[in-house]
């Protein structure tokens, strides 16, 4: 009987188990499908998910269901955003509920959230991205609205790095809780109960672009009294932490149906002024641990009212501290005297009516004092401001009194006594007239030093006096590097910029002795794939987008790269990201320089837009130092003299704001005044000279040569130009690439004379005047690379054929029957048509090579044809050899 009851037990649980693996196949699509519908029909947004996992092993005796990659998105008017997303959700709930239908209620038992984002916006319409509830035109029964919602029977619940973000367009608000955790327990089953949480985040927080937190620490452990019957929320105990300083709460938070109430008491558990360290974000502070501190600081403050929409809680905040001081213990100053006074309110409950008042806040470093008082009215209104700030501050017993970053090297003295008065709506809508300010600030010996920094910044000097219009830049001199500097200025609109988020209007100037352009530009060492090192631009020059200024500038000296300019001057103004140069003038390559355009770093890649004129500069200096002169006239580099030039380009900038050749498009005239070519330099030349006996290109005239160019795409066209050596004009045409590919063709008109004795003595025996200017046209090819180019000529056939056409001429002289005929070739020959000069009758060429070559003249004569032809060839073969040897003749 008992191996009976044990088989039967054992097949039981054989099946329950089987049941426990199987069910969850069949179960998961339905549950996906009671998820998504449960939410979807009940919402005016869209959830889905990737996986549903269901799981009666991992919380046995209840059921794990696991979703992976959620989505909540919603619909108009915040189309296609994503409210809500997780990587993980997951739910413990009883094996029941996943029998029951998706009209039926269903418990959860456990709740688990990991890698969340919420994302609440409310827009300039203060529309709510999260109000997504379907709108019913019927008000359900309490029992009908608990059959269309899960019920929460939770007894703990998790959130694991989230985070929460809230932006109001409509206030200029931004909220960010990120890394946040969060952990509760209780049972939430019970009308009344108690739920033990425990959080931790970084808090950020904006309004209206001023930063007021910036991932500051928070955390708070708190009991919360539970009162379902009356939605009622109660702090029992509870700890905050800001940053490090302690808050305790207690109070009350009710849901009524119209609005929220709110009674909610804070203060700071003791009154050591080490609370006030505790503030300061941990980086800053450092170790508080140690620091020794006299007096208090206190915080205290009520919140108590209603919220609805006109409505918030009336509230009260208390800030301070009376005669304290802190010194650290490996610092040799101590900050002393410290007062804070200060109270932050509203007493009717409108948002409007928030007032600051800062009674006091002064404080002593060393012989140095420090005070500020304010008063500001309707916070979050048309906030008027009055404030006045006076003392003397020596930036050197910071350092001394206050735990710097290792790598801050500040001096100076700062002497400041400003009063000012203004309100917002006067300041948005520029009416800066209703303002007032006065006062003085100045700071003297400043030096600081940062490993951001290139060089290290001393201002000598800067002074600045406030008028209710405008605030003065009295005086501004420093040095960093071999950069000196002196400027001097007004700022139209230093409130606006402040406040209302304008670009700084004014107009300055700037004198310099020497201002070098590299000592603001920093490099940072990145790895070069070997093992090495290699600098990199940190970061490309940025004109800044709030700038819209005049600046006059002028230097003595201006260095950028290799490049030396002196007596620089001219206009600078910034606007848009974009610096527009006017008339800018200066001496570079002991010549003239003038330049008007533009400057962008708005796009993505900086952009230029120049006119340069450049005035008798030294071509040699220029193609040695300016790469995109060596890319656009690479021939230059042979070159010794000077010339005029006005160019026009535009193209992008690299990182070093030194110009893209590859995007270069623009055009260029220039006019050599003087120059002399030195062949030695010029591969191009020396090819084109070893091409012809009679040519010495270094000797060529250049004065006043003028050419014209256009580039684009890497590529420069030349338009055709003449050049003459001697009495031979050479015309040049083609075009190069920016990597000195060149394709050019050279013609040239070259005179008889220059072709060797025997075609002079061929000329000379014709015994014809109108010969005296006979030339034969040539055509030089250059290609190949400017560094090795390959130069071809039509010379040897148009030698070639000039001779046979001599040789035509003669033959008919020495024909007393031929004198018509030799007049017709003669006349042919010196209108440059040789088409027909090569189909001379053999017996005419045997009868004139007889003459040439000093035959008898026989009317008898019975020489062969083919043994003439040979005779002919030899000729031309003389004058050839003559012509093209490589060492050259000086023709008479």
């Amino acid at each position: 009987m008992k191996k009976k009851i044990l088989r039967v037990l054992g097949i039981l649980i054989l099946v329950l188990l089987g049941l426990i693996i199987a069910l969850p196949f069949f179960l998961e699509g339905k549950i996906a499908d009671i998820i998504k519908n449960k939410v979807n029909q009940n919402i005016n947004a869209t959830l889905d998910f990737e996986e549903a996992n269901l799981s009666l092993i991992k919380s046995f005796p209840y059921a794990y269901v696991d979703l992976k990659g959620i989505s909540l998105v919603n619909n108009a008017p915040f189309e296609g955003d994503t409210l809500f997303a997780a990587r993980d959700i997951a739910l413990d709930m009883s094996i029941k509920e996943l029998f029951k239908s998706a009209d039926d209620p269903i418990g959860i038992r456990k709740l688990t959230i990991d890698g969340a984002v919420l994302h609440i916006q409310v827009d300039e319409a203060e529309n709510a991205n999260y109000d997504i509830a379907l709108e019913n035109e019927t008000v359900p029964s309490s029992e009908e609205e608990t059959s269309t919602n899960f019920t929460l029977d939770l007894e703990e619940y998790g959130i694991t790095n989230a985070e929460v973000v809230y932006d109001d367009f409509s206030s200029g608000m931004h909220l960010v809780i990120s890394e946040m955790n969060h952990s509760g327990t209780g049972d939430l089953s019970l009308e009344s109960s108690q739920l033990k949480t425990r959080t931790d985040a970084l808090v950020s927080f904006e309004m209206d672009s001023t930063a007021y937190l910036n991932k500051n620490k928070v955390a708070l452990d708190a009991l919360i009294g539970i009162d379902l019957t009356q939605n009622k929320y109660s702090f029992l105990e509870n700890k905050a932490l800001v940053n490090q300083l302690p808050l305790v709460f207690d109070g009350f938070v009710q849901l009524n149906e119209d609005n929220q109430e709110v009674d909610v008491t804070f203060k700071t558990p003791s009154s050591d002024f080490k609370n006030f360290l505790a503030v300061i974000p941990e980086a800053y502070s450092k170790n508080i641990e140690d620091v020794e501190t006299t007096g208090n600081f206190e915080v205290n403050g009520q919140f108590k009212g209603i919220v609805d929409d006109v409505h918030i809680p009336t509230f009260t905040i208390g800030i301070n501290s009376q005669n304290a001081s802190f010194n650290y213990p490996d610092l040799p100053k101590a900050v002393e005297n410290v007062y804070i006074d200060t109270q932050i309110y509203n007493r009717t409950g409108i948002v409007e009516d928030t007032y600051v008042d800062i009674n006091r806040l002064s404080f002593k470093i060393d012989a140095d004092q420090f005070n500020l008082n304010a008063k500001i009215k309707e916070l979050l209104g048309n906030a008027k401001v009055d404030l006045h700030a006076d003392g003397v501050i020596n930036l050197a017993n910071i350092s001394q009194a206050y735990p710097l970053p290792a790598d801050y090297d500040l001096t100076g003295i700062v002497q400041a006594d400003v009063t000012t008065a203004f309100d917002m709506a006067s300041v948005e809508n520029h009416r800066y007239e209703n303002t007032k300010t006065s006062g003085t600030a100045r700071l003297t010996g400043f030096h600081y030093n940062s490993e951001e920094l290139k060089n290290p910044i001393a201002i000598s000097d800067a002074s600045v006096s406030f008028t209710p219009n405008t605030v003065s830049l009295d005086a501004f001199e420093g040095k960093t590097g071999q950069t000196d500097f002196k400027a001097n200025g007004t700022i139209d609109n230093l409130l606006g910029y402040l406040f209302n988020k304008e670009n700084i209007e004014g107009n300055f100037s700037l004198q310099s002795n020497t201002f070098a352009v590299n000592d603001f530009m920093t490099e940072e060492t990145g790895s070069d794939g070997e093992g090495g090192t290699t600098p990199e631009v940190s970061e490309r020059v940025q004109i800044p987008s709030f700038l819209d200024c005049t600046i006059d500038a002028k230097a003595q000296n201006v260095l950028y790269d290799n490049l030396a300019l002196k007596n620089m001057s001219g206009r600078l103004r910034i606007k848009d990201e974009t610096a527009y140069l006017e008339d800018v003038t200066s001496s570079i390559f002991d010549g003239k320089v003038k330049l008007n355009g533009s400057v962008s770093t708005k796009p993505e890649t900086p952009t230029f837009d120049m006119a340069m004129g450049l005035d008798a500069i030294k071509i040699s200096e220029s193609f040695q130092l300016l790469d995109m002169f060596k890319a656009l006239a690479p021939v230059a580099n042979a070159l010794e003299g000077r010339l005029n030039t006005d160019i026009k380009l535009s193209g992008n900038l690299k990182e070093d704001m030194t110009p893209n050749l590859g995007t270069l498009s623009g055009d260029l005239l220039a006019q050599l005044l003087s120059a002399k070519v030195d062949t030695k330099n010029a591969p191009l030349l020396t090819a084109l000279d070893g091409q012809f006996t009679f040519l010495d290109l270094g000797q060529l005239n250049l004065n006043d040569l003028k050419t014209a160019l256009s580039f684009n795409g890497g590529k420069v066209s030349v338009q055709p130009f003449a050049i003459t050596y001697q009495d031979i004009v050479v015309n040049v045409s083609g075009g190069h690439t920016f990597d000195q590919q060149l394709a050019y063709t050279a013609s040239l008109d070259i005179p008889a004379k220059y072709l060797g004795d025997e075609v002079n003595t061929l000329i000379a025996k014709i015994n014809d005047d109108s010969l005296k200017d006979l030339t034969i046209p040539v055509t030089a090819t250059i290609g190949g690379n400017y560094t090795s180019p390959k130069v071809s000529t039509d010379l040897t056939s148009g030698v070639k054929s000039l001779t046979m056409e001599l040789v035509e001429i003669q033959k008919q002289k020495l024909l007393n029957q031929g004198k018509d005929k030799a007049r017709d070739l003669i006349g042919g020959l010196l209108k440059e048509d040789k088409t027909d000069s090569t189909q001379t009758q053999d017996s005419g060429v045997t009868e004139a090579l007889g003459g040439l070559l000093g035959g008898k003249k026989n009317a008898e004569q019975t020489d062969t044809t083919a043994t003439k032809k040979d005779e002919v060839k030899g000729a031309a073969k003389s004058i050839l050899g003559g012509l093209l040897k490589k060492k050259k003749d000086t023709t008479q």
